[in-house]
């Protein structure tokens, strides 16, 4: 998360990107074909840290990776620059901001020796990850931000940065379905989140994933503390320290996110029916307001006739004499 304007939230995400294969589901089922042929994923390395100057004091998670890419028989090795988008609404400084941390990434290789101005600057791949429900609509290069659009002798001078982007909640069921991975499951429990029918559809999805998966032990393990988290998000009636693995508790899920359902009904009837009975009293009310302005009736009458009671008719005529 980025934005301190904005509520900042544990979402998880910043773990599951803790492990290559999740880094490589991203690229692999994600990205443009043409950049994970050329990875070697199995060179992939971790390089995450803050590299944000304090000027900003900017709250958000972001990942960092390096891969080894080979490129007309030339092997060389490129940062995967990941930042995690999860606000409620786009922002539109998305440019700017990647810009000022792709340029302390720069300076934080310079200042550890990784690199110097000699040698030159290694190429990375920002990627904006964004699971809002807004469609984003954010520039996707720092140029696109420069208005008016500056003369052809101007335009060299302008600063060039692109991300590429991951917009989660654009990706239509049917398409996450072609992605069986546990990436993909994560993404289909995050778009159901408001449907528990669809929820429990996408949790049933992503364990027979993990079922089938060769590390399934790991990815049990790693998929179970992402969804814990994430239900904990949803404020789920659920009993989530018997929960220890998706594919030995997935019943026991099942019950707890059915018996959740079905709260969330009762409470829902419960509002709507308290809302009818405000309704209801509300017109009562003004029934009897008319009576006590237009009328000499006394308030035993008037309460017979609005259907209320003796002391709430005497409450109205003195508000209404006030």
């Amino acid at each position: 998360m980025a934005d301190t304007t904005h509520k900042q939230h544990d979402t998880g995400y910043k773990e599951l990107f803790s492990y290559p294969e999740f880094v490589q589901q991203l690229i692999e089922g994600f990205a443009p074909a043409e950049m994970a042929e050329l990875m070697d994923f199995t060179t992939l390395k971790n390089h995450s840290g803050n590299y944000i100057t304090p000027l900003f004091e900017e709250k958000f998670e972001d990942v960092v990776w390096s891969v080894e890419v080979t490129w007309q028989g030339v092997t060389q090795q490129v940062f995967l620059y990941i930042l995690l988008e999860f606000q409620s609404s786009v922002d539109r400084t998305m440019p700017i901001r990647l810009m000022h941390y792709v340029a302390c990434f720069y300076d934080h290789l310079l200042k550890n020796g990784t690199t110097t101005p000699h040698k030159g600057l290694p190429p990375i791949l920002p990627i904006v990850l964004y699971n809002g429900s807004e469609n984003w609509t954010a520039r996707r290069d720092i140029y696109d931000m420069v208005r008016p659009e500056p003369p052809a002798f101007l335009q060299v001078y302008q600063p060039h940065l692109r991300y590429y982007l991951v917009d989660e909640g654009r990706y239509t069921d049917e398409e996450l379905c072609l992605r069986q991975t546990p990436l993909s499951g994560v993404f289909s429990i995050e778009k159901a989140s408001t449907n528990r029918k669809g929820l429990q559809q996408a949790v049933d999805r992503i364990v027979a994933i993990i079922q089938a998966d060769p590390n399934k032990e790991r990815i049990d393990k790693i998929i179970t503390r992402w969804l814990k988290r994430h239900l904990q998000r949803l404020g789920a009636e659920v009993n989530l320290n018997q929960l220890n693995s998706l594919v030995e508790d997935k019943d026991m899920l099942a019950e707890n996110l059915e018996n959740w359902a079905q709260q969330e009904r009762q409470a829902e009837r419960q509002k709507v029916l308290q809302e009818t009975e405000q309704r209801v009293l509300e017109s009562k009310r003004n029934a009897a307001r008319k009576l006590i302005a237009r009328t000499e009736m006394d308030d035993q009458a008037i309460a017979e006739i609005a259907d209320l009671s003796v002391e709430e008719v005497d409450k109205l005529r003195a508000e209404t004499q006030h």
